[in-house]
């Protein structure tokens, strides 16, 4: 920290890569989601180069799953990406992430009462977590709230979130349109966690715990053409019905917050404890 209570810049962030984009997005921007957030994050700096900013790292957390950064000396945040993997899963490199992110978690004091308060010291900076879609539903998981796949079925593309009056606080504005491409999602909220949005299908679309963890259900990282391709791919699939790929399309782009919710991000790992 420095001696106006904000950390460091250049500011260090781990992605940690929980799956590979479609072929065209990964050929387009390069470095799979880390090469995506890059993208995204300098968008939010510009017009400073990111690099003077942000410091970005990519782990493959699902090909190596002992890749992992240190929480003692070598970033000031992790994010976990989204997945099209499901966030309750028995995977051993899920579980694996899960551990991680409770570690992680814990860097910074803890409620009282929540599990593992009194088992673990804290280190001298908390290291802040910043979940996206699967990795916000980790980020619940870890803190004991249930994950499961929703009845309500997916939502796709630019869609609607109504803020709660923290979410309003932190983005300055009653609603965001952020993209999506979910069917699972996080029942409840964990224990010290506020809530920052909702929409029609989905009761939680993200929490804050102050010092400690921000994450969003939506894809603030995608844009336009990485919404199209991801619908086309699982359209010819079968997994998306003609109805569903439609409305997908007719949507995907519409205006949208996902560099709002990006300088949010910044601003939040930068805030003191």
């Amino acid at each position: 920290m420095d001696p106006a209570g904000q950390r460091r810049v250049p500011l260090r962030l781990a992605v940690l890569q929980a799956d590979t984009p479609v072929p065209g997005i990964d050929a387009r921007y390069g470095g799979g989601y880390l090469g995506v957030f890059r993208h995204l994050f300098a968008r939010a700096v510009a017009p400073a180069p990111l690099d003077s900013v942000l410091s970005l790292t990519g782990y493959d957390v699902v090909g190596d799953p002992d890749s992992y950064p240190s929480l003692e000396d070598d970033v000031d945040a992790v994010l976990i990406t989204g997945s099209k993997h499901s966030a309750f899963g028995d995977d051993a490199w899920i579980k694996a992430l899960v551990e991680f992110t409770r570690k992680a978690l814990l860097t910074t004091s803890p409620p009282e009462g929540e599990k593992g308060a009194t088992t673990t010291t804290t280190t001298k900076k908390g290291v802040r977590v910043v979940g996206v879609c699967f990795g916000h539903q980790i980020v619940a998981r870890t803190l004991g709230t249930m994950v499961a796949r929703s009845d309500r079925g997916w939502e796709v593309s630019v869609t609607e979130t109504r803020l709660t009056e923290k979410g309003k606080e932190l983005f300055g504005k009653d609603t965001l349109h952020i993209q999506q491409m979910h069917r699972d999602q996080a029942f409840g909220l964990p224990a010290g966690a506020e809530l920052l949005a909702e929409s029609d299908k989905c009761a939680n679309h993200g929490f804050v715990m102050p010092g400690r963890a921000i994450t969003v259900q939506g894809h603030p990282e995608f844009t336009e053409d990485m919404v199209r391709e991801i619908l086309e791919a699982r359209h010819a699939t079968g997994l998306f019905s003609d109805e569903l790929f439609q409305s997908g399309m007719d949507r995907k782009g519409n205006e949208q917050d996902g560099v709002l919710m990006a300088r949010v991000f910044l601003d939040f790992i930068q805030q003191q404890e």
